[in-house]
């Protein structure tokens, strides 16, 4: 079945003071986790995939504000360089796991190589085909290793994407968000979406779950993936 076209994109926090202390809220209770993480032999390991402009940059902005920036690093995946295509695909990221107690946030990840790479060919048909044993192996690994594993996929309407594509590039100070990249890979949209329901498909498991959020409305976006990382917190490491 569809997860996409089943994600009820009208879910919204009108009300801005509601959405500051609910925010607030879940804040300071995952800056509460993180110091328990620690000094403990865990890590925490984030992954935020969806097209572009759906808020994954300002969804992590906010869930990362309020903690401690020695225990926690922000990976924004971009085109790979010379060395990292001479490597396996997975060297790039392995080098940049959390140790210990600390944790990692992948702004795009190694979920690259079942979207993009296969969309636009970077990868071929048996490279993809074969990267989702490769990715689920791995992160069947680093859980074993002790990494809690959550996998997040926030979705926009086409409408609403050109919507914030325009609004991007009207302001000056958004330019930067901006690319000819980006509007190609808006005309292969169908596509896009084909290869991540079958991404969900084959790569949601019980120990790396992926959780699809409804990011028309950014402050409902926001405030969902703040309790489902509570949740899952609270679940593995047991109420503060």
């Amino acid at each position: 079945m569809e997860r996409l076209s089943q994600l009820d994109l009208s879910l919204a926090i009108e009300n801005r003071k509601e959405y500051n202390a609910r925010l607030k809220e879940l804040q300071l209770e995952l800056l509460h986790y993180q110091y328990l993480i620690k000094d403990l032999p865990r890590t925490l390991i984030l992954v935020f995939e969806g097209p572009d402009a759906a808020g994954k940059g300002g969804g992590i902005k906010r869930m990362t504000q309020k903690l401690d920036p020695r225990y926690l690093k922000v990976w924004s995946t971009v085109k790979p360089t010379e060395e990292e295509k001479a490597h396996h695909y997975l060297w790039r990221f392995w080098n940049r796991l959390p140790r210990q107690g600390h944790g990692a946030i992948f702004d795009r990840s190694w979920y690259g190589r079942v979207l993009v790479e296969r969309v636009e060919k970077f990868a071929s048909g048996e490279e993809w085909k074969r990267a989702f044993r490769e990715i689920n192996e791995l992160e069947q690994t680093l859980a074993d290793g002790g990494a809690i594993i959550l996998k997040y996929y926030l979705h926009i309407s086409k409408k609403e994407q050109l919507r914030r594509f325009r609004s991007r590039a009207a302001d000056p100070y958004k330019h930067w968000k901006i690319s000819d990249e980006d509007w190609r890979n808006r005309r292969k949209w169908d596509r896009h979406n084909e290869a991540a329901e079958e991404m969900f498909a084959r790569t949601d498991q019980q120990h790396a779950p992926w959780h699809l959020i409804e990011a028309e409305n950014k402050r409902h976006a926001r405030v969902k993936s703040l309790e489902i990382l509570i949740a899952r917190l609270r679940k593995e490491l047991g109420p503060l």
